[in-house]
């Protein structure tokens, strides 16, 4: 299997205006075209400056839409294929994470790559030809080290984190939700955001206390053109890391601090596991030391494509942090990984569907009578069975309002087909609909049988066997 190297950048902001009210001189410069990233000390001017190369430097000028064109795009376009990716910002406090992941409505070419991902995603599902996607989002944060699910119901509940031999690393009990458009996304992502924990300090008003993960898991279903059928999975895993920070500069106190101390221990983990990995030497990678860690296991050093933001800021006031930064971006860029497409995955929900299909049909198979009424509903869908030779000659009232029922439901189950086709609304909904019909449409023909038995005083036996079939994601 070939291995592939994680794929690191480094962004610089602009000075904000704290450091310029500090009246701090930039350190940092770019040589953009080469990927070179230089920072001069600045108590030893007459040093020269330190440098680092990386698979792209973004000074200033450069916006996210340009970052993500540029290295993230092919990334994520794996994922669309079936493989599994990893995005994740570092970089200290107030260094521009949260910017370049979520980004800001305007102008335009600052959206974060969050938001450009899920673009990227439904353009691939829209355009895809004889392919079926099954999209669903988490998002988790760990505060504390605890994890939280960002769209539980309570999002105060610290969740577990489980280990199975076939799925990997997993959170037991965390909620994921069934997509069908950016508008949705974008939604979700929202919701998830005000559900994080933020705090003031001085280096950044709005601080991320915690770590946070997008998860933009894709069940992937193919015929090809010899009519063979194929089913992958992929899982993109967007990181906002919680910035690096030291004490005297963000004057954290009291429940900050306790934050900023849990938030360093993770990243020395994170940074202990780089280290590791690219130590060739080491026959134990601590993924354990910390949840973060753990969650992160497949995208350092296993079967994922990374991709690691590093952010700076310019200020002279900063270079030890960003010196640090940059060295921990290095040690990164140097980790292998071995992607590769994960194919007929077990645990897949597009498979559960396929099988319950094929029992479906088998079922069909075996309870279909020439003497049914085939026109009451599609074939997949349903058969009526009665027994004609119990039942008296119908009368034309009884056969009329026969006729109605069956207009009535074949017009409602054809457009509710309709309806879920064009939405690919998620499976509990399609049972609920389903059956709520099955129990009305089942109470109207027993009504009807009823009554014809009372009108013609004869005994009448009947045997109705209901198949219901329609899947959403199967035409």
């Amino acid at each position: 299997m070939a291995s592939e190297a994680v794929k690191v950048i480094v962004r610089c902001r602009p000075m904000n205006e704290r450091e310029k009210a500090l009246s701090c001189q930039a350190v940092v410069n770019m040589d953009s075209p080469r990927g070179q990233c230089f920072i001069q000390n600045p108590g030893a001017t007459d040093e020269p400056p330190k440098q680092f190369t990386f698979d792209g430097a973004y000074y200033e000028s450069h916006n996210t839409e340009q970052i993500y064109n540029e290295i993230a795009y092919l990334l994520v376009e794996g994922v669309t294929e079936g493989y599994n990716g990893t995005i994740f910002a570092y970089g200290q406090t107030g260094s521009g994470k949260s910017f370049t992941m979520q980004g800001i409505v305007d102008p335009p070419t600052q959206k974060g790559i969050i938001p450009r991902a899920f673009e990227h995603i439904f353009e691939s599902v829209q355009c895809a030809e004889n392919t079926k996607f099954l999209v669903r989002v988490s998002y988790l944060e760990i505060y504390n080290e605890d994890i939280r699910d960002l769209l539980g119901a309570d999002t105060k509940q610290k969740l577990e984190l489980k280990e199975h031999p076939e799925k990997g690393v997993y959170v037991k009990g965390l909620s994921f939700n069934t997509v069908h458009s950016v508008a949705q996304c974008e939604r979700i992502m929202e919701t998830g955001w005000r559900n994080r924990a933020v705090g003031y300090t001085l280096m950044n008003k709005d601080s991320s206390r915690s770590h946070s993960i997008f998860t933009i898991n894709m069940e992937i279903y193919a015929v090809d053109e010899r009519g063979q059928d194929h089913l992958r999975a992929a899982k993109l895993n967007l990181v906002d890391l919680a910035g690096s920070e030291r004490q005297s500069k963000t004057g954290a106190t009291g429940e900050r601090l306790k934050e900023a101390t849990k938030i360093n221990l993770s990243l020395s983990a994170l940074g202990n596991v780089i280290s590791a990995l690219v130590d060739g030497r080491c026959k134990h990678i601590p993924y354990r030391d910390s949840k973060l860690t753990r969650l992160l296991q497949d995208s350092l050093g296993g079967n994922t494509k990374t991709l690691m933001v590093a952010c700076l800021s310019p200020a002279d006031n900063n270079y030890d942090e960003s010196l640090s930064t940059l060295r921990y971006a290095n040690r990164a860029k140097n980790i292998k990984n071995k992607p590769r497409i994960n194919e007929d995955p077990k645990d897949a929900l597009l498979r559960e569907y396929q099988e319950e299909i094929r029992k479906l049909k088998a079922i069909l198979a075996e309870q279909m009578n020439t003497n049914n009424l085939s026109g009451l509903l599609p074939a997949e869908t349903a058969q009526l069975e009665v027994k004609p030779a119990l039942l008296p000659e119908p009368q034309p009232d009884v056969e009329a309002e026969k006729q109605l029922i069956r207009e009535e439901y074949e017009a409602k189950l054809a457009q509710l087909k309709a309806d879920y086709e064009a939405e690919q609304e998620s499976r509990a909904r399609l049972e609920e609909d389903i059956n709520t019909m099955r129990t009305s449409y089942d109470l109207k023909l027993s009504t009807l049988e009823e009554n014809l038995r009372k009108e013609s005083g004869v005994a009448i036996g009947s045997c109705f066997a209901h198949t219901w079939y329609f899947h959403r994601m199967m035409p």
